[in-house]
């Protein structure tokens, strides 16, 4: 049975309980979100993003753990369960909560705040003096004990995870405006208008506290949608404020209600909203120094363990690549790419600048067989640049993906383009010589 790393003073995080939010249906990551929730999109050849979050409440103690779903939440929580095979004599706990059924159907959750009012009475129940907020689909390395630790040396209410931004970044985050002792003092979301925006500047002393390099640049504290709440505190506002959303509605009245604290932090953090976030925080895995760390021992991301053997490269030239396990790569080229599990690359073709997925298993079972292709693999002589190819796809031979007009968004069976990247979606078969 896996062992969890419990490193720090555990005794601090007794009293805390995680709240992950995976219920987002992902409609911004279609098509990739076709088939499956957000959360439970691949992610750096043989993870889920749901992977990331869990990983980070384990490493930091934390392990009492209630998972919320909503969109094809039966195939996000197999994933779980298959990942996180909790040793229960270490007091670990996973639950998994979703929308109730009445006589008018499933009572959906209308947003962040309301999918947990919705199931109030199950938190109700939890011993945990704290909850934890976190978000099912955002990329982060965290020391969360920290945070938890600054919460309670502040006595706040709430504390909400912050990170510098530039103006840029600034206009679709919700930002903070803080005291010196790191007290809230002000919360707006996703401000357009220049005056407002001037008014939650970092201040040049912080900057310089903080070493920026050049304090005299525009900087701001973003929320990074992750939340300490005392326990008491967050059932009167949600019970106060009948309002769906944390970051649209609820973090405002907090503010008026009770000490609101940020917790700074200046590490890597991507929330994947959109196509081209997805495709840019994979490939910075490629490069040395960017994106999510995942060599890491002491903090690991955890994922679903598998019995395969290490790739097999024959006579290609690979550079600035990451090649999992069990895949057959005979290509001529691979550049810049991220090949996942399983991948089976034929001869004489060039990868650029991509996102192979892999596959789950190298032919379909006989229960999929009339859904899937016989095969998946990627044929002989192609060229594929700037793509992402979903699980479990057949591209014959001589196929070119190079989005040759310069499309923007494009949309056909089983082949589109978002933010100028072609994807091919799960279960694709392309024949020989397509080009697009």
């Amino acid at each position: 049975m896996r062992k969890f790393p419990h490193k720090k003073q555990i005794s601090l995080v007794d009293d805390v309980a995680t709240i992950i939010l995976a219920g987002g249906q992902g409609t911004r990551l279609y098509p990739l979100t076709e088939k499956r929730c957000k959360p439970n999109v691949c992610f750096a050849g043989r993870y889920r993003l749901i992977d990331i979050p869990i990983s980070n409440s384990l490493n930091s103690g934390i392990n009492q753990i209630y998972i919320i779903s909503q969109y094809f939440s039966s195939s996000l929580n197999h994933h779980i369960k298959e990942t996180f095979q909790f040793d229960h004599i270490q007091g670990a706990m996973l639950s998994f909560l979703y929308p109730e059924e009445n006589e008018k159907g499933l009572n959906w959750y209308k947003g962040t705040a309301d999918a947990i009012r919705k199931n109030l009475e199950a938190f109700k129940e939890c011993s945990s003096e704290y909850f934890l907020i976190l978000s099912g689909d955002q990329l982060y390395n965290m020391d969360l004990h920290a945070m938890v630790k600054f919460a309670k040396e502040q006595e706040a209410d709430l504390t909400i995870a912050t990170l510098p931004v530039k103006e840029k970044e600034a206009k679709r985050m919700g930002l903070v405006r803080i005291d010196e002792s790191y007290e809230v003092m002000d919360f707006v979301e996703k401000p357009q208008d220049p005056k407002i925006l001037k008014n939650y500047r970092l201040s040049e002393e912080f900057l310089r506290e903080k070493k920026f390099k050049d304090p005299k640049e525009h900087h701001y504290l973003g929320s990074m949608g992750i939340y300490v709440f005392k326990k008491d505190a967050l059932f009167e506002l949600l019970e106060e404020d009948k309002r769906d959303d944390f970051g649209r509605h609820l973090i405002t009245s907090q503010i008026s209600k009770g000490k609101t604290a940020a917790f700074y932090y200046d590490g890597y953090w991507e929330d994947i909203g959109t196509i081209s976030s997805y495709y840019e925080a994979n490939l910075a895995l490629t490069r040395n120094h960017l994106g999510l760390d995942l060599y890491d021992e002491s903090f690991p991301i955890f994922a679903n363990p598998v019995n395969l053997p290490c790739a097999r490269v024959c006579s290609t030239k690979v550079e600035n690549s990451i090649l999992c396990q069990g895949s057959h790569i005979e290509a001529l080229e691979v550049t810049h790419s991220m090949l996942g599990l399983r991948s089976r690359v034929k001869k004489g073709t060039i990868i650029r600048n991509s996102i192979v997925m892999g596959n789950q298993f190298y032919t379909p079972p006989s229960s999929l067989a009339d859904h899937l292709p016989e095969s998946f693999s990627i044929g002989e002589n192609c060229q594929i640049e700037n793509t992402i190819i979903d699980e479990h796809v057949h591209i014959g031979d001589n196929v070119k993906l190079i989005n040759k007009d310069n499309l923007d968004t494009y949309d056909a069976e089983g082949i589109y383009i978002r933010d100028g990247i072609i994807i091919v979606s799960s279960g694709t078969t392309l024949p020989d010589n397509f080009v697009l």
